[in-house]
């Protein structure tokens, strides 16, 4: 039974995992860069949330809103003043401005909101009628496996944003227009898009993903703190890369993937987790740098 808790535990985690992935492989995938931030801006969202619900009382759904709005702007303004005046800068000078903004939101979280952790409120707990008790679950084979209501809401939100993400770039106008400048920004501007707004909105989308993740995240171990996004934005982005970087699927895949890997790896040691994680991510870089589901494209020099 140890097994299939293992499998719940790990797709649950996963399915964060594929989130914050797939806003690091629509950014990479149209804007051609890595936005190390990205981690970052999950802890800003989850702090929003936390204090919206705590000390102004809103609705959980109403914080995680407000969460989503303000890592929306958060992003459209990063990537504004720090990723734009570097468009036509090479790849690392883009790359240690992202690890430079990622110190900065970390020290700013430090400067507002201290270190010291806070614990993070279960939004996913109901009154059982009968008994009167809180439940956060569901049990199952005589109290052998217990589903908690957040793993599952987490796995269909998931869900529900994969898809979601899909029919948005492959349907709508928008959608089309990113596809377009990931295939070849000059052409696509000659076409009429707009190639800075279409950026922006990438970084719009991918920063509202951020926000739902870390309340997702939070409201699962239940802390909070400054460094919050970083070590799960870091995993995220091995998801990506193991499934493929500029792959909603792929995303998608790797994230579920790499947290089965690491609840199993945690399972058998816990020290050795996350070393087995970023080990995946050597493993895939050596065999199959394109990811699972990446494609290789041949470039004329």
């Amino acid at each position: 039974m140890s097994l299939l808790s293992n499998l719940v535990n790990g797709i649950s985690l996963g399915s964060v995992y594929a989130i914050i992935a797939l806003g690091y492989t629509m950014v990479y995938g149209i804007a051609k860069m890595l936005n190390f931030a990205h981690g970052d801006v999950i802890m800003v969202g989850a702090y929003i949330c936390f204090f919206a619900t705590q000390n102004f009382g809103l609705h959980p759904i109403l914080g995680a809103l407000l969460a989503m709005v303000v890592c929306t702007v958060l992003g459209i303004t990063i990537e504004r003043l720090a990723y734009k005046p570097l468009r036509q800068a090479p790849s690392l000078a883009v790359l240690i401005t992202a690890i430079g903004m990622s110190y900065f939101l970390q020290n700013s979280a430090l400067l507002l909101w201290k270190s010291d952790p806070k614990v993070f409120p279960t939004f996913f707990a109901f009154q059982d009628k009968a008994t009167g008790e809180m439940k956060t679950g569901i049990t199952l084979f005589d109290g052998g496996l217990t589903i908690t209501y957040v793993a599952m809401f987490t796995v269909l939100m998931c869900v529900v944003i994969m898809v979601g993400l899909t029919l948005f770039t492959g349907k709508t106008k928008m959608g089309k227009a990113m596809r377009a400048c990931s295939e070849d920004k000059a052409a696509a501007q000659l076409m009429g898009i707009d190639v800075n707004f279409t950026i922006s909105m990438t970084f719009a989308i991918g920063s509202a993903l951020a926000a739902i993740a870390g309340v997702l995240l939070c409201s699962s171990y239940q802390t909070l703190m400054p460094t919050t996004g970083s070590l799960p934005g870091i995993k995220a982005f091995t998801a990506a890369v193991f499934g493929g970087i500029g792959s909603i699927p792929g995303a998608f895949l790797g994230g579920i993937l790499l947290g089965v890997i690491e609840i199993f790896a945690k399972a058998f040691n816990t020290q050795i987790s996350d070393a087995v994680v970023f080990a995946v991510l050597i493993v895939v870089l050596l065999v199959k740098p394109t990811g699972l589901l990446g494609k290789t494209v041949r470039e004329k020099v």
